[in-house]
């Protein structure tokens, strides 16, 4: 697996803020899949090298997490997959563009023999989805679940109570050892996370 974080800019409701981004590349030496097309396509398509690009799964479809999708398609073939629910939030950014498939709660996505599960985890986005490699101990949560609590659900597209239903229900049903890599910020595990729910739910957005 392969980490990088890239820089840009994160664009909605008419606001603009600097972000840095994690995106994550799984594989082994011939094949590999990335998940979240953040800012700089050169500096994955570095990072994924010679290898067979096999999909390009974005976990949401905010600008920061797709805006090289096209870039990284284009230059490589691979397929871009988002789950439907995000339809709208892609237009903003692809008008012109659909992804070439969509995503699902449990869909079994199998590269460089092992396999990803998709689970589908509302809140932060409608067609918000975190990544489960389940082999390894790992989630990818996109935006649904950071080190300290749930994604932002002040915006458009987003609500509180939902990703509170997604993260009790998908994500502290894990293993309390599963590493979360989210992304932005730092890793952190299921375990550390679950003790705080309460919190959050007081805390509000």
């Amino acid at each position: 697996m392969d980490h990088l974080v890239t820089s840009g800019t994160f664009s909605l409701d008419g606001g603009t803020w600097d972000v840095d981004n994690n995106v994550w590349i799984v594989g082994d030496d011939s094949e590999c899949v990335v998940i979240d097309a953040a800012h700089d396509a050169e500096a994955i398509l570095a990072a994924v090298g010679d290898r067979r690009l096999t999909g390009i799964v974005c976990t949401h479809a905010h600008n920061d997490h797709i805006n090289v999708a096209e870039a990284l398609a284009d230059a490589t073939g691979a397929p871009i997959l988002l789950h439907p629910d995000d339809g709208d939030l892609w237009d903003q950014v692809y008008p012109e563009l659909s992804p070439d498939g969509e995503l699902e709660d449990g869909l079994e996505i199998t590269v460089a023999g092992t396999t990803l599960e998709v689970l589908h985890t509302p809140g932060h986005a409608p067609g918000a989805c975190c990544v489960h490699w389940a082999d390894e101990g790992l989630l990818f949560s996109g935006d649904t679940l950071f080190k300290g609590g749930p994604g932002a659900t002040g915006r458009s597209y987003s609500d509180f109570p939902t990703i509170i239903k997604s993260i009790r229900e998908r994500l502290l049903t894990l293993p309390p050892a599963t590493v979360v890599h989210p992304g932005h910020g730092d890793d952190t595990t299921i375990g550390e996370e679950a003790p705080h729910l309460d919190e959050w739910i007081a805390r509000g957005h």
